[in-house]
């Protein structure tokens, strides 16, 4: 599962890698409070292309309820472990003011993350919610402890703009006239299988599906339109190939 891929590289400065972090989990810890007493949660997050997170919640959960009386919270995402220990995984929580958001372009771009979910996604008691990060603390194994500011993790909104406008183009080219790269960066990922496609791409890496597997392949470096992604994929490609 993407969540579980090992994202952090010691040359990674820690905004970059804490982004990676967040884009590429799957899995995570919600908390939120109620009448002052902490309650943490497994939640199921994706990120929107400006890195805000996206939780398709229950109504009938308990930490839906917490969220409507009080929208403080927090999200922790954790990659692989270097080893036995735990300690040394890369992990970063994000705090932030949670809402809910009725927008079909954000709850889809939720699904492509987890595709399971359309069984139920449409239910009448779930709804998405957005937690718009404030700051955040990443921890890129024992003892690498970095606190980080809304403005260290936020993309450049100009760049976000510019991918979200090209995204659905650069989906429809890599597909169709690229399909067999396409596995083979899912591989380099972690994915098995052949048949993979394009479901999501911003500014700071691309997501591969197969059927429900899904696994994130980041770029080098953040980038700021569709050139830069062409230029990322044909890098990746030479790599993966090499």
């Amino acid at each position: 599962m993407e969540g579980e891929q090992k994202v952090a590289d010691p040359e990674d400065t820690p905004a970059w890698a804490a982004r990676k972090l967040l884009r590429a989990a799957r899995a995570g810890t919600l908390a939120t409070s109620a009448e002052g007493q902490p309650f943490a949660s497994l939640v199921t997050p994706a990120c929107a292309p400006d890195l805000s997170i996206l939780l398709l919640l229950s109504d009938l959960s308990e930490h839906t309820r917490h969220l409507r009386a009080d929208p403080r919270c927090a999200v922790m995402v954790a990659g692989a472990p270097d080893d036995l220990n735990p300690q040394t995984a890369p992990r970063v929580t994000v705090t932030g003011l949670a809402e809910v958001v009725d927008d079909p372009t954000l709850k889809a771009r939720w699904l492509t993350a987890h595709p399971y979910a359309a069984l139920y996604a449409d239910f009448g008691d779930f709804h998405l919610w957005r937690v718009q990060p404030k700051a955040a603390l990443f921890v890129g194994g024992f003892a690498r402890a970095h606190r980080l500011k809304q403005s260290d993790l936020t993309p450049d909104p100009e760049a976000v703009a510019a991918l979200s406008a090209a995204e659905a183009d650069v989906m429809t080219h890599c597909n169709a006239d690229h399909a067999d790269a396409m596995t083979e960066l899912a591989h380099a990922a972690g994915g098995t299988g052949d048949g993979w496609r394009m479901v999501a791409a911003d500014v700071d890496g691309v997501s591969l599906a197969l059927g429900e597997q899904v696994v994130r392949f980041a770029w080098s470096a953040p980038v700021a339109d569709a050139d830069g992604v062409r230029k990322e994929l044909i890098r990746a490609l030479r790599k993966v190939r090499a």
